[in-house]
């Protein structure tokens, strides 16, 4: 198992090497959609600035530093994770398509291979604005930077296995690209807003189906009050969640059926 992990460790810095000089090929490009990224993120800070100037100190029990921390990890996790693993939002579209097939044909692990394989220019734009929030509003907070960092990587971990297991359903489903969709947004929009504002089941649920919580909302709790207890859960459930979604897609993958198509990646 360790020589496994290590093989598909290599694989994806391999392929994180690959991608990275491809696009600095066009450095132009590359350096107009990261800072037009942040420009675009930055436009937010604006929207929460009115709103607390609206609504006083703090909206449902989150300050605007809060809200920016929030935001952060939130834009950080969502960089690295389509950074590493672009292609996890395409993995509805690799099955009805077909285009599976090419992955299938190579002495790789099929969804490490198929993660790996692709790269998004603007998500360098979310990850360093995420960055960048966090020195304008919390400084050199040594305490919310060291959670900061372990949040950005956790965060990823968990949205790529939420994005897996929604993806996955087309192997059952035969469609399955708008729930993929809706489920991407639930985890975004639940991860960006103040947790005091869901309420009942919603609370259930970002805490469980669309475990929203565990990306955004207990890493800013850590930073207020640290819990050793809460951090090893929050570390064990974002890796366990990911574990099971790979658990799933490969049970998946047995109910493929092949698009018959011949294509060579090189």
């Amino acid at each position: 198992m360790f020589t496994e992990a290590k093989r598909i460790l290599k694989l994806f810095a391999r392929y994180f090497k690959i991608n990275l000089a491809s696009q600095m090929e066009y450095r132009v490009s590359f350096l107009v959609q990261v800072f037009g990224m942040i420009l675009n993120n930055a436009s937010f800070i604006f929207f929460w600035w009115i709103a607390f100037d609206i609504t006083g100190n703090d909206i449902a029990g989150y300050s605007m530093k809060d809200v920016m921390f929030i935001w952060a990890v939130v834009s950080s996790a969502f960089g690295l994770c389509f950074i590493l693993f672009y292609n996890v939002n395409k993995i509805n579209h690799l099955i009805i398509t077909g285009e599976l097939d090419t992955y299938l044909l190579q002495p790789i692990p099929v969804l490490a291979n198929v993660l790996g394989a692709g790269t998004q220019v603007s998500a360098w734009g979310d990850f360093f604005y995420g960055w960048t929030i966090l020195f304008i509003f919390w400084g050199f907070h040594l305490k919310a930077i060291g959670i900061f960092i372990l949040a950005t990587v956790l965060g990823a971990v968990l949205m790529t296995g939420i994005l897996i297991t929604v993806n996955t359903l087309t192997f059952y489903l035969g469609r399955a690209d708008m729930v993929a969709n809706s489920v991407f947004e639930f985890m975004i929009n639940f991860s960006i807003y103040p947790k005091g504002i869901f309420k009942g089941v919603v609370r259930l649920i970002i805490y469980s189906l669309v475990p929203a919580a565990f990306i955004s909302h207990i890493p800013l709790e850590l930073v207020h009050s640290f819990s050793l207890t809460k951090l090893l859960v929050w570390i064990a459930f974002s890796v366990g969640y990911f574990t099971l979604a790979c658990v799933f897609f490969n049970r998946g993958l047995r109910k493929y059926e092949s698009g018959n198509l011949i294509i060579t990646r090189m």
